[in-house]
């Protein structure tokens, strides 16, 4: 049976890296729901947030494929109800209906919506939320005329792990001479990286 999966995933930033992992996926016919990289807490290590609809066991054997690749130092693979997820939304609606339409305006207090333009043709507002808030206030919005409309990626933080920044700390206490992650002890990152 498929569900949703959230994978997290820490890398260096390496040209060519995003390209791996899609190839991963392509070769396993996995599509993407959403697709999240930014820089960790970390100096120099990469953070991938990739959700899946998929079943557990095809999941589970790609993450094992993923952390083989040489710049991938760990793969979190979880479910929704192990991570804390958020989605931001930007609605664009015509501030005449605004300035009308009292409806409008307390439907975005409602979803805690705050404009962040706001032009005699158009106001743009900003949501946060999980998909399913989002969703709702965008059908909401386009009884209203809702113009444009965009979300972003899922970014994610696990409940119940440490994250990667303790195992570098450990790591650079153990050997000080490594400030940052580089290809010299890549092939070390299996014994620093145990957890």
């Amino acid at each position: 049976m498929k569900k949703e999966f959230t994978l997290t995933i820490y890398t260096e930033n390496h040209v060519g890296l995003i390209n791996k992992i899609a190839i991963m996926f392509s070769r396993r016919k996995i599509s993407l729901e959403s697709f999240n990289t930014s820089p960790s807490e970390v100096p120099n290590i990469y953070r991938f947030t990739i959700v899946v609809i998929e079943a557990e066991a095809v999941v589970k054997n790609l993450v094992k494929q993923i952390e083989k690749i040489v710049d991938v130092f760990k793969v979190y693979c979880n479910t929704n109800d192990e991570i804390v997820w958020q989605q931001m939304a930007l609605y664009k609606v015509p501030t005449e209906v605004i300035i009308k339409e009292v409806k409008v305006e307390r439907l975005l207090r409602e979803y805690g919506a705050k404009a962040v333009v706001i032009r005699n043709d158009y106001t743009v507002f900003e949501a946060t939320g999980q998909g399913e808030e989002i969703n709702k206030l965008l059908k909401k919005l386009d009884k209203f005329g809702l113009i444009e409309f965009v979300r972003s990626s899922r970014i994610a933080i696990i409940h119940a792990s440490e994250g990667i920044h303790k195992k570098v700390v450990e790591m650079e206490q153990k050997n000080p001479a490594l400030q940052t992650i580089n290809n010299e002890f890549l092939d070390k990152k299996d014994q620093v990286f145990q957890m």
